[in-house]
């Protein structure tokens, strides 16, 4: 039967995909994007899009409150896909960065999730995926306000998940790796407008890191298009027992393995080679 699904971050990679195959498969899929202009080329698409800036409490307000008039109170399933990357040496983010980064990553997530939640209680039935990231699960060096961010959607994620056991509302966590999306461009923007590298004891790594960010085609081995993660949101949809966790790329099975079986000293060997070959 199709489903009203509500997608945040559906201005391209992998939000722009899931939307445009649920709406292929019949769903009606409410588009959301955080750029009024964005939000005008989905409705060219041919979605019921709305403007949904997770950073501005009143936008998150006000654009759900747009999709609940249009739905009539009624929503499936809620893919909180939005987010960015914030690139740089944890001393060197100040307070005001960071506090964007979560803002986004995790405080307006929240808040929209909690403002939806009521309403999958009342009717009974609803699913809740968060899109994460390997660097949940994992940290690797300049990445630390994305890192932050999500660990602590896992952590606020796995709460969820007790906290509405028995509810009829399943909480899943997609967990991807490298995906081909505009991700290193958005976060090379973010890097411009809050690094300062002349002013950093690790100036000489950023011009690394800048090359990493700015270079063509795929950044790192065993990178997958968007359609990787839309075959483990299809299953978070409608399996009658959606998974907690879905691993998407080998880096994420990898990684998660090394995790539980290495000691501390062992799992930082493997990311300090990980990032050096990253960054020359």
């Amino acid at each position: 039967m199709p489903k009203t699904v509500l997608i945040t971050g559906c201005s391209s990679g992998i939000g722009l995909h899931c939307a445009q195959r649920l709406k292929q498969e019949g769903h009606r899929v409410f588009a959301s994007a955080r750029k009024t202009e964005d939000v005008e080329i989905l409705k060219q698409q041919g979605f019921e899009s709305v403007k949904l800036d997770l950073s501005d409490e009143q936008s998150v307000q006000e654009g759900l409150a747009t999709i609940l008039e249009w739905s009539n109170n009624e929503l499936y399933a809620l893919f909180n896909n939005g987010a960015y990357g914030q690139p740089g040496a944890v001393e060197d983010l100040s307070r005001d960065v960071m506090r964007q980064q979560f803002e986004t990553n995790l405080f307006g997530t929240m808040q929209l999730t909690n403002l939806i939640i009521p309403l999958m209680r009342k009717q009974g039935y609803g699913r809740i995926i968060h899109n994460s990231s390997v660097l949940g699960i994992i940290s690797l060096p300049f990445r630390g306000a994305y890192n932050a961010s999500k660990y602590a959607l896992e952590g606020f994620a796995d709460t969820q998940r007790l906290e509405l056991h028995n509810s009829g509302i399943f909480i899943s966590l997609i967990e991807p790796g490298p995906i081909e999306s505009k991700f290193r461009e958005n976060a090379f923007r973010m890097y411009q407008e809050n690094i300062i590298k002349d002013n950093s004891f690790f100036k000489d790594k950023y011009q690394a890191i800048e090359d990493r960010l700015t270079k063509k085609g795929p950044a790192a081995p065993f990178t997958l298009g968007p359609e990787a993660v839309y075959k483990k949101l299809q299953h978070a949809l409608y399996s009658e027992q959606p998974k907690a966790r879905y691993y998407v790329t080998f880096p994420t099975y990898l990684l998660g393995t090394l995790k539980r079986i290495l000691p501390e000293k062992g799992l930082d060997w493997v990311l300090r080679k990980i990032s050096a070959d990253e960054n020359g």
